[in-house]
């Protein structure tokens, strides 16, 4: 039963609306004939002290607050971080011209399919142009085609006549191997493009072909539509003569060429030359994710033993901002590796899910001392799949002489961080690092004021008339991919597919 007391040392009985003071339990006496019961409906004559009864002067070993958040951040670990003083980062690089490989965007009204205008300059010939009457004029003139699995939509040695972007679905480009057979040249999937050359010339002959993979949706404009155009646009043909001198004077990386004379005899004069450099580098500022993380005064005086609370409080807090940090540096839109990775360093997977030919496909792309692949678990088991119907199994003995989970020598690591977009698809990531490498590189600023930890710093913010002390968390943070080479990104990757 409960007693009610008012502070006078009077009971009173528990009467609904009467203002208490202090509630105490009064259990009813134990009696001799009660005891520990070892099963159900046992009984016997207590001997000796309870477990119970026991268990009120033992202590307890406890452990430290759990979090179910905390993953493993491979990202984190293996990232080479470089100091940035003054809070910026600047990548200086080659004077490079683009080369137009960007995708493009549609604009879809229930069945219709449109492409955005501003989206035509992505396409090489069109790079920079900006002239939006003539652009609409050109997207007005796409023709809508749907096409089904197995259908060509360009052939090899077939005139090259007309621009082909892909709005939905995927296709294989394939084209004759050295010695006749036939030889994949990747898969074009939504937004990509094909066709692009028929702009700059009316006398181009296709080098590969161009297969549907699955049923889809292509825009196409013919040589003769887009002739139409140019002829009544001045601007759009002195676009397209310095799209023709770029082209001459670039190297097979977009890069402005630097010419060299070789296995020459005699006194020829030497070809003169200069690096030219980018005129606006592009530089990155360091981000931030900040938390206010406040304890009471009478909880971080008279609850700190045996553990700090304060402390406790900050290591799940830091915690929860790495785990954030490592979500940013893969998916923030400025400068999340997702969104870094060049368009030409993208590939779409050969048939839905992950399997060891898209894994060769990226390592084809980052050839150059690549590091790790890092891919969320669920693609990890759809690659293990692939590779137990390949009867191959994706492990090298790593670093301490067990088995590690890797692909041709470089290690796969998980990573939650990476989506999947509704349940069905992913992407993978395979990149080198370091500076020396010309790899991605971790940026951060070390030597905070109140520095906690490399890059993260927890500043006293004061206590407040309730008595609640307030600390600001803070740690600063960004990524920089130095050559486009550096990182490579597989799209598409199905990871629930079956059987």
């Amino acid at each position: 039963m409960f007693e009610q007391h008012n502070g006078t040392g009077n009971s009173t009985s528990a009467i609904p609306g009467f203002s208490p003071h202090v509630y105490r339990l009064v259990a009813p006496a134990v009696t001799a004939t009660e005891s520990d019961t070892t099963s159900p409906g046992a009984a016997s004559l207590l001997s000796s002290l309870s477990r119970a009864a026991a268990r009120n002067l033992a202590t307890t070993t406890k452990s430290v607050p759990q979090m179910q958040g905390i993953s493993s951040r491979w990202l984190l670990k293996l990232l080479e971080w470089k100091q940035v003083d003054g809070g910026t980062y600047r990548v200086n690089r080659r004077l490079s011209h683009a080369v137009g490989d960007g995708r493009v965007t549609f604009e879809q009204t229930g069945s219709a399919v449109r492409v955005v205008p501003a989206e035509l300059a992505e396409l090489a010939p069109l790079r920079g142009y900006a002239d939006t009457a003539v652009l609409a004029e050109l997207a007005r003139r796409f023709a809508r085609v749907e096409f089904a699995p197995g259908d060509v939509l360009a052939g090899f040695g077939h005139r090259a006549d007309r621009v082909v972007l892909v709005a939905h679905g995927k296709i294989a480009k394939s084209g004759p191997g050295a010695y006749g057979d036939e030889t994949s040249l990747g898969v074009l999937k939504d937004g990509d493009h094909f066709g692009a050359q028929a702009l700059l010339s009316a006398d181009g002959i296709s080098e590969f072909t161009a297969k549907a993979i699955t049923a889809g949706t292509a825009l196409t404009l013919s040589r003769d539509d887009f002739e139409a155009v140019l002829r009544r646009s001045g601007s759009l043909r002195a676009q397209l003569d310095r799209a023709s001198e770029v082209r001459a004077a670039a190297n097979e990386h977009g890069e402005s060429e630097i010419d060299i004379a070789s296995g020459h005899g005699g006194e020829p004069p030497l070809p003169t030359t200069f690096v030219d450099y980018e005129g606006s580098p592009r530089e990155y500022g360091l981000s931030v994710a900040q938390t206010v993380l406040r304890v009471h005064t009478r909880v971080a005086d008279l609850y700190n033993q045996p553990m700090d609370q304060v402390e406790q409080q900050l290591r799940l807090t830091i915690e929860a901002l790495r785990e954030r940090q490592e979500h940013e540096l893969v998916n923030n839109p400025d400068f999340g590796l997702l969104h870094n990775a060049d368009f030409a360093q993208r590939v779409a997977t050969r048939t839905g899910p992950p399997t060891p030919a898209d894994f060769d496909e990226l390592l084809s792309l980052v050839s150059k001392e690549p590091g790790f692949f890092l891919a969320h678990p669920r693609t990890i088991a759809a690659f293990f799949r692939e590779c137990t119907k390949a009867g191959v199994y994706p492990s090298d003995p790593g670093p301490d002489g067990g088995d590690r989970i890797s692909w041709r020598g470089v290690p796969i690591y998980p990573c939650g961080k990476i989506p999947v977009s509704a349940g069905r698809t992913s992407s993978v990531l395979l990149m080198r690092t370091g500076e020396d490498n010309r790899g991605v590189l971790g940026l951060r600023q070390v030597g905070l004021p109140d520095e906690y930890e490399p890059g993260l710093s927890v500043r006293r913010m004061g206590v407040s008339d309730r008595a609640i002390t307030s600390y600001l968390v803070s740690t600063y943070y960004s990524a920089a991919v130095l050559v486009p080479d550096a990182l490579a990104v597989l799209e598409g990757a199905e990871v629930s597919r079956e059987g």
